[in-house]
């Protein structure tokens, strides 16, 4: 019995060293998201706003908000908002206009 109780114990022990990350690691998956979505972007002078929001492992993205310039010159350097979600499988970033979360000039 005891032999099974250290047993569990043990991999119980490397389970749980497998799901977690350093923050070395989680520092360089971040970058590398954000290099990702910087480059899918269509927007000019891009940056994130805020940090990556982690999505659980069943979900399997991360999102990230940018904001940046339009570079179309009918546009006039119009700041434009983007919503990046980085697919962790396939590491693949998508892109989607989100102008909407900002408020418009009528209520500002």
């Amino acid at each position: 019995m005891k032999l099974l109780t250290f047993s569990l114990l043990c991999l119980t022990a490397l389970a749980s060293q497998a799901h977690a990350s350093s923050p070395d690691a989680w520092a360089a998956y971040d970058k590398t998201v954000l290099a990702s979505c910087t480059k899918a972007s269509g927007l000019k002078d891009v940056k994130p706003v805020g940090t990556p929001a982690q999505f659980d492992d069943r979900v399997g993205y991360t999102a990230v908000l940018l904001q940046g310039q339009y570079p179309q010159k009918h546009m006039k350097g119009q700041q434009g908002t983007e919503l990046c979600l980085y697919n962790k499988k396939s590491k693949t970033a998508f892109i989607t206009e989100w102008d909407s979360i900002r408020p418009s000039a009528k209520a500002q």
